[in-house]
This record gives structure tokens, C-alpha cells and sequence, in this order.
């Protein structure tokens, strides 16, 4: 029998073992019944927390690892060291802040994602990714990492001399406003057309991009946000009801809604009908409309 050796990466053709760790049974359960039901991926074992993640990885010898931070005993973060020598390990958590998520990757991890921020499709996307190598990181984590590397003192010095030059005063910089702040001003006033804006600055949202599969959704939605020009801050929606009306837009069923998001049918049935009464709908096809903005007179709604 051959035996699976640490962070070995998986043939094409073989069936990816995961081992899911969360102190949640309604998570673990969750995240079991979705990819064991993904074509090529098994769970193949389950731990509550941090030791019997150890154990259970040693008994398993996994592809893969999903990993909670915070568990009663030992945590996510404690037992990392040891899962990460044996299987790429995925933070799969509700943890999000910026000191979490670096010292996960310093300690081995090779992917953050936080929950509510990817779809199922993407989150067996993300398993199949890491288990080759490929890092992966929804918004939240990407933002956190992102300011936690601004609050870090430089490091070596560039090659060639890259950055030494400490005269850009002389041009007058500092006292220039970036030139898309006046281009998205002059796009307000209708005095630019799309062919002429200027491209986006530099954020944590491109940063995300790198990873294509995760934290975006296809109707345009990044980790719970519009991304889309139409304006839907002014309806009355919940973080989580937001989320949930994305999914609908979508085309999810409740079920599919349910398994993404780790709750129950009934949850996503009463989250519905709060929206139905916010969006003054009566189907989902109709709250779908007013939510992206195709509704006749939607403009002008909820005025």
C-alpha cells in the first residue's frame, strides 16, 4: 500500500481527500455534504478542533486541509504548524482581521477564505487550486493582509536601486490630487465617455482579482459588496440579506443558498420573506429585477 506523502500534490485523475476542521457541526456537516459531493473529492475525515485536526491528519494523511481559526482546546492557528506539514492547509473561517490572517500564512496556510464571501463553485475551486500550489484569498483576507503589509517596516533594499529616488516633491506630486479622482468627477458631470476613464487605482479589490475563482460572484458582487454602478445602498437590506438577494439574482434555489452560505432552509426562507417586505416584491423574480436594477421605474423606487 502506498502511503501519501506531506504536501504531495494530487494526479489529475485521483480523487482529493479533505480533512474539514470547525468546532460548528451544522459547518462540518455543511462543508462534508458539499464536497463529497463534487466530482474527484472525498472528506475523509472531521475534527471539532485543533488536536483532533492533528490526529485525524495523521491517521488520514489528507490532500487537503480546511481549518477554522477559532476552536475550543487547541485552535486553528495553534495546530497549524504541524497540518501544514502534512497537507496544504485552507483558513476557512468568520476571522477576518489583518494580524489573523498574516500570522496564518506565516505559520503555513496556503489560502484564506472567509465565510460569506464565495460561492460553492468556488470554494471547491479554491480546494482544487491550493491542493496544486495556487494561493487563494477572498476580499476580507486580501484587505487585511493588504494593511497589514502598509504597517510593516520596509524591508531590504530594492535591486538595481528601485525606490531611492526621495525628491518627488521637486515635481510638485504631493500637491496633486490622483488624476482618476478628477476623472471620475468629470464623469459625473457627463463630459467623459467610457472609452476615456482611466483605469481603477491600485486596491485591495484588484488584489483580489488575482484569484479570480474566489470572492467574485458572476453578477458582479466582490465579498457581499456591489461592484456594479447601479445604486442599492438605498435599500434596506442587512449584510446578510444583501448576500442572500445576490444569490437569488443569481439563480439559486434556497437550497443551493443554504449550503453556500452554512444555514438552514428555514433561515434562508425567513431572511427571503424580510426582503420581499423591504423590496415591496411579491416573487423573487420581481425583487431580482428591482435589486440589479431592470425593474420599470426602479430608478425611482423607495423614494
Amino acid at each position: 500500500m502506498t502511503r501519501t506523502t506531506p504536501n504531495r500534490t494530487p494526479a489529475a485523475t485521483e480523487v482529493l481527500r479533505v480533512l474539514v476542521a470547525d468546532d460548528n457541526p451544522v459547518v462540518r456537516a455543511g462543508l462534508t455534504a458539499l464536497l463529497s459531493g463534487r466530482e474527484g473529492m472525498r472528506v475523509v475525515a472531521e475534527a471539532a478542533d485543533g488536536d483532533e485536526a492533528c490526529r485525524a491528519a495523521r491517521d488520514h494523511h489528507p490532500d487537503v486541509i480546511l481549518l477554522d481559526v477559532r476552536m475550543p482546546g487547541t485552535d486553528g492557528i495553534s495546530a497549524l504548524p504541524y497540518l501544514a506539514r502534512i497537507a496544504p492547509v485552507v483558513m476557512l473561517t468568520y476571522s477576518g482581521e489583518s494580524e489573523i490572517v498574516e500570522e496564518a500564512l506565516r505559520r503555513g496556510a496556503g489560502g484564506y477564505l472567509v465565510h460569506g464571501e464565495f460561492t460553492a463553485d468556488q470554494l471547491v475551486s479554491a480546494v482544487r487550486d491550493v491542493s496544486r500550489g495556487r494561493p487563494h484569498f477572498t476580499p476580507t483576507a486580501a484587505e487585511a493582509l493588504l494593511a497589514q503589509l502598509r504597517r510593516t517596516p520596509p524591508g531590504p533594499p530594492l535591486p538595481e536601486g528601485l525606490g531611492d529616488r526621495a525628491d518627488a516633491t521637486a515635481y510638485e506630486l504631493s500637491a496633486l490630487k490622483p488624476p482618476h479622482k478628477k476623472l471620475q468627477r468629470a464623469a459625473h458631470q457627463g463630459s467623459l465617455n467610457r472609452s476615456t476613464a482611466a483605469p481603477p487605482p491600485i486596491s485591495s479589490q484588484n488584489l483580489s482579482q488575482l484569484q479570480p475563482d474566489v470572492g467574485q460572484s458572476s453578477s458582479g458582487w466582490t465579498g457581499g459588496r456591489p461592484a456594479a454602478a447601479f445604486d442599492r445602498s438605498r435599500f434596506p437590506l442587512s449584510d446578510r440579506e444583501a448576500e442572500i438577494m445576490n444569490h437569488i439574482a443569481s439563480g439559486m434555489n434556497n437550497q443551493q443558498i443554504a449550503a453556500t452560505c452554512f444555514i438552514s432552509e428555514k433561515t434562508v426562507k425567513n431572511h427571503i420573506n424580510r426582503i420581499f417586505a423591504k423590496l415591496h416584491s411579491t416573487s423573487r423574480s420581481e425583487a431580482a429585477a428591482k435589486w440589479l436594477g431592470t425593474a420599470p421605474d426602479s430608478t425611482r423606487e423607495l423614494r
